[in-house]
């Protein structure tokens, strides 16, 4: 799906709409906290640091880059995963201009991971700076790096899609957000709660229902990382959320809320479908009356509603604005399963391209020794 001449091409000469320039700068007013204790701290984040040293990945070598993809379906995903894949306009076109829809929201899509885990990557760095114990900044360092491979991985994914796009508002006024503010705690509620916990529902729905081995792996490999990142956030402020007064956690459920609705609203698309010169109205009302929206909206939360609750931001506030949202159902998933089950699978994927190596090597050897032989 790359040609040679793409891959000559400056990542900036990919996007389909300007960005604002070339950089994107926020002011920020934090401390920076040294702490010279070195206390080991507390087992389970000494034990997310030593995980998170031994399961270091190159972007490069992990993933084998030379799989193609499907032009008119780069991730092989079943047309109920298109938001307007009822609508007439789309239903009218014929296949290779239905291809090229799947492929621009498949793009828009990737490019909105990508652009979050460069947020995250901004985060990660700004956490071993304010965070106050040691064994945090220890963690949110192996974090650092992953965020960085994830940048990676995703702009080497969406090259071969040959399109990619800026940041959303909603995405962007959260990162805003959660950067401009001074305390250290809310930099792990914007990011490592609702960003972090949005992006694992998200890449989980690529990689359980892609068809594209490529697509499949790369969400794979980094939400095996990713559930890490969220079980660092959940350690963290678990601890420290108690030692709060009522006003201080009504504030951070506000600011939650808040951050929850503006995630929520961020699938809209209609930049997109404006880019693609298809009519809104038709495309943002086959996306509603689908009810397809309200289903990924929903499912979207499995991973944020029940580590809220576990970190003890469950006030009246929360709950309230969680049962509106219809997604109170998962307030008591077993967040600690779902992140086995996401290391699992990436293991799987290294499994059976060791298989297939092994199966490779063994063909060689054989050749090998038939020609010796002779």
């Amino acid at each position: 799906m790359q040609s040679t001449e793409q891959g000559k091409r400056k990542f900036k000469d990919y996007y389909e709409l300007a960005t604002d320039g070339s950089r994107w700068t926020i002011d920020q007013e934090f401390q920076a906290c040294f702490d010279w204790t070195y206390d080991e701290g507390r087992a389970g984040m000494i034990g997310l640091y030593e995980k998170g040293k031994q399961m270091q990945w190159d972007a490069q070598t992990r993933i084998d880059w030379a799989q193609d993809l499907d032009p008119l379906n780069p991730q092989g995903m079943p047309d109920e995963s298109l938001p307007i894949h009822a609508a007439a306009c789309f239903q009218s076109m014929n296949e290779t201009e239905k291809g090229e829809i799947r492929r621009h929201f498949q793009a828009w899509q990737l490019s909105q991971f990508m652009q979050g885990e460069q947020g995250a990557l901004i985060c990660a760095a700004k956490i071993v700076t304010q965070v106050p114990d040691s064994d945090s900044k220890f963690y949110a360092a192996t974090q650092t790096i992953d965020e960085a491979r994830h940048v990676e991985a995703y702009k080497l994914l969406l090259k071969k899609f040959n399109a990619v796009y800026p940041m959303t508002k909603p995405l962007a006024d959260l990162i805003d957000q959660t950067l401009r503010d001074s305390r250290w705690d809310m930099t792990y509620l914007g990011m490592q709660v609702v960003i972090e916990g949005l992006a694992l529902a998200s890449f989980g729905t690529i990689r359980d229902h892609a068809t594209n081995e490529l697509c499949k792996q790369v969400n794979a490999y980094v939400m095996q990382d990713e559930s890490r990142h969220v079980a660092f956030g959940r350690l963290a402020l678990r601890d420290y959320y108690p030692t709060l007064t009522q006003k201080e956690r009504d504030e951070r459920e506000q600011f939650l809320l808040e951050a929850s609705y503006l995630m929520r609203d961020r699938f809209d698309a209609i930049e997109l479908w404006r880019h693609l010169d298809l009519p809104i109205e038709e495309c943002a009302t086959a996306m509603y009356e689908s009810g397809f929206m309200d289903r990924f909206r929903n499912s979207l939360f499995s991973r944020i509603v029940p580590i809220v609750k576990d970190i003890g931001l469950w006030g009246e506030t929360v709950r309230n604005g969680y049962e509106k949202m219809g997604v109170m159902g998962y307030a008591d998933a077993d967040v600690q399963a779902l992140q086995d089950e996401d290391d699992h699978i990436a293991r799987q994927y290294d499994a059976r391209r060791a298989e297939i190596a092994r199966v490779v090597n063994r063909a060689r050897q054989t050749e090998s020794s038939v020609v010796a032989a002779e």
